[in-house]
């Protein structure tokens, strides 16, 4: 009996199991429904692969235009790292900077800085030493650290002096006598160069002035000269006169006298009223930029109270809404641990320069269009009294466009270096 019921049993399962086989008819849709999210998730893969091997494209293009050939860079395998797995269920990874993240389609096969130097063929300009680069007042050769990165990596030469007693050179400020003196690491740089070699000047500030004497002494060395928000005087001026609509017709017969006269009362005041007179009000808080000039100027004594001053200073709370109203807060804060005073003799001393040799030179100007050290009204005014070939304007830069717009200004001196020779 026992046995009988283990038979009878047995049937019993089968047809049970047959049964079922007519309620999986739900799981063979379901078996349907599965290869279909295969071939779904199959698509993805394929179009993750095709990514992946486009992003390889465009490593090795970028490779074969950097010159590096097929194997000079091993790939990167950890394409994980980059394409993460679009099934994972962790949260999604936090944002990540522009410097790892996964490099999209959209993105440019270049880098930024690589985009400026595109086309760039030095080997077809008149000259491709655009320097000496040289620095404005209380500045140093340090300001130009970002336009000498990029003028390099496009291929020019450049070279950044440091002017007497700025930047790293020892010269005691105070004991600068003489606009010779202070350009002197200038002058020194022409003086050496081979014959036939010529240069592009590039001055900024009071390094206009710089170069100007530059150019009177080695106008043959010199091939263009691009004054950048810079004193672009003429002959017979001072920088203290570029504040002036005319010469100072003050004298006074004890010399002493006239020279703490000029240095106490005509440098201010000149300034302030060129400022009113033809410079809209630059609000900064509750100081506009004439106030901001005056405040900021510290007068130096090293021979004693009643000596003409030796030197001016900066207020270094000042600084920004004086010189960097629009550069990033880390140049700032670079220029207020490496800026010098300025020597006050050669802001004082007359250019004498003459067509045959300082007009010799072709100058061109970029202005700086908010800048608040010389507005761009006093820009203009100096670029009329003193018209150059060409005028170039810099929208949004502040009075140091080396650090608020420096892939602009980089630029406008490629473009000024591609200008042929007449």
């Amino acid at each position: 009996m026992g046995m009988c019921l283990s038979r009878s049993s047995g049937p019993v399962k089968k047809r049970q199991s047959k049964r079922l086989t007519n309620q999986s008819a739900a799981a063979v849709n379901g078996g349907g429904s599965n290869r279909w999210s295969r071939n779904r998730s199959s698509k993805r893969d394929d179009s993750i692969i095709q990514e992946r091997a486009l992003a390889a494209a465009i490593l090795l293009q970028q490779q074969m235009q950097n010159g590096g050939g097929v194997g000079a860079v091993p790939f990167d395998r950890s394409a994980s790292l980059r394409y993460p797995n679009s099934n994972s269920k962790k949260n999604p990874p936090l944002p990540r900077s522009s410097s790892s993240r996964a490099r999209s389609l959209t993105d440019p096969l270049l880098q930024p800085h690589q985009l400026v130097n595109q086309e760039v063929k030095v080997d077809d300009l008149e000259t491709n030493h655009l320097d000496p680069l040289v620095h404005g007042g209380g500045f140093g050769a340090w300001c130009w650290y970002k336009t000498i990165a990029l003028l390099e990596e496009a291929g020019f030469k450049v070279t950044a002096v440091d002017l007497t007693g700025s930047g790293i050179h020892s010269f005691d400020t105070n004991s600068i006598a003489s606009l010779s003196q202070y350009v002197q690491p200038l002058t020194d740089f022409l003086e050496k160069l081979a014959d036939g070699e010529k240069v592009i000047l590039v001055g900024h500030d009071f390094g206009g002035a710089c170069i100007s004497f530059a150019m009177e002494l080695h106008s043959l060395k010199v091939s263009k000269a691009v004054f950048v928000a810079a004193a672009m005087l003429t002959s017979g001026q001072s920088a203290l006169d570029m504040f002036s609509q005319k010469e100072s017709t003050i004298h006074h017969d004890n010399p002493q006298e006239h020279m703490l006269y000029v240095s106490e009362t005509l440098f201010i005041e000149m300034r302030s009223r060129i400022f009113e007179e033809n410079c809209p009000k630059i609000v900064s808080g509750k100081t506009d930029s004439n106030d901001l000039m005056r405040q900021s100027q510290i007068f130096i004594y090293a021979n004693g109270n009643d000596k003409p001053p030796t030197a001016i200073d900066l207020d270094k709370s000042l600084l920004r809404d004086l010189l960097f109203n629009h550069s990033p807060a880390k140049d700032v804060a670079l220029a207020s641990v490496s800026m010098r005073p300025i020597p006050f003799s050669p802001v004082l001393e007359k250019l004498c320069l003459t067509d045959s040799k300082y007009g010799s030179v072709r100058r061109f100007y970029i202005e700086t269009t908010e800048d608040n050290a010389i507005p761009i009204a006093l820009q203009q005014n100096l670029i009329s009294n003193n018209p150059p070939e060409q005028v170039f304007h810099l929208k949004g830069a502040d009075h140091s466009p080396f650090f608020s717009k420096p892939q602009g200004l980089h630029r406008i001196l490629v473009d000024i270096s591609r200008i042929p020779s007449t």
